[in-house]
């Protein structure tokens, strides 16, 4: 299930960014990320915990330091007695936004699932906490998390590796790098199982902002790659044997560019 709703509060936003992000010359969506979660005033706390890389944290920390925010911290979680301790539970619930960084999304489910630390961010989103993450990151805030595939255009029977996410939205799967690894196909397996899922596939450097309505803009140098599957009128995936190219009728396909929008409720693109 997606972050509960809380009545009379309005989710925070959730912010999949297809890895690579800018941080230097034009940190474009950090710094709507930053200023989402409060400018001067945000406290941002980074979740490296993807990451084997043991500066993470630091170098991220240091990349909102850059960028104005007033306070910033890291978790150290690198095992899953880490995610259970009440002080990394305390630090997060005192933020104004969550970031979680890249690295491997397998370490961060088998880490994270189930954990205080897990269903804290999940019940802070709820109470309107914004929570980005790129890259693994960004695999992990959907329900259905793809942890691996093949690459090229056609979908296969065998074509995408799923796992649960944190589930923050239910409506979509997500995944990033895209186009810089010609992740289409695995894109494709991922929604023909069920046509009710939304595929967002994210260009490196690029952001959907997803408001608490449901509706994203796209922020950044790439593009957002929709694939919308719900008036699909055919899909092999039953029949189909192991390393079969998959047939699908009927697909919808948007390529989504800075500023442009989409209500991922009523499936539908436009632009300012």
């Amino acid at each position: 299930m997606p972050s509960p709703d809380i009545e009379g509060q309005q989710r925070g936003f959730v912010i999949p960014i297809g890895g690579a992000e800018e941080k230097i010359n034009n940190p474009e969506i950090l710094k709507k990320f930053v200023e989402l979660c409060g400018g001067s005033e945000a406290d941002i706390c980074i979740v490296p915990t993807a990451s084997q890389l043991k500066d993470t944290g630091e170098r991220y920390q240091k990349v909102f330091t850059d960028l104005g925010v007033g306070n910033t911290h890291w978790l150290p979680i690198s095992d899953r007695n880490d995610a259970k301790k009440e002080e990394y539970v305390t630090q997060l619930e005192g933020c104004t936004g969550i970031f979680i960084t890249g690295g491997n999304q397998l370490r961060l489910s088998t880490i994270l699932g189930g954990t205080p630390i897990a269903k804290t961010i999940r019940k802070l989103n709820a109470q309107g906490v914004h929570v980005a993450g790129t890259s693994a990151g960004a695999a992990i805030v959907s329900q259905h998390m793809i942890t691996g595939g093949s690459t090229g255009i056609v979908p296969t029977e065998d074509g995408v590796n799923l796992a649960p996410g944190m589930g923050l939205i239910n409506t979509i799967v997500v995944d990033q790098h895209f186009n810089e690894r010609n992740r289409l196909s695995r894109l494709l397996s991922a929604v023909s199982y069920n046509p009710f899922l939304l595929g967002l596939g994210l260009d490196e450097d690029t952001a959907a902002f997803i408001d608490s309505d449901n509706e994203f803009t796209v922020v950044g140098s790439g593009a957002i790659t929709v694939i919308d599957p719900s008036d699909i009128e055919h899909s092999s995936m039953a029949e189909a044997r192991s390393g079969d190219a998959l047939t699908l009728l009927n697909l919808k396909l948007h390529i989504l560019a800075n500023g442009s929008r989409y209500n991922i409720n009523d499936r539908k693109a436009f632009i300012e």
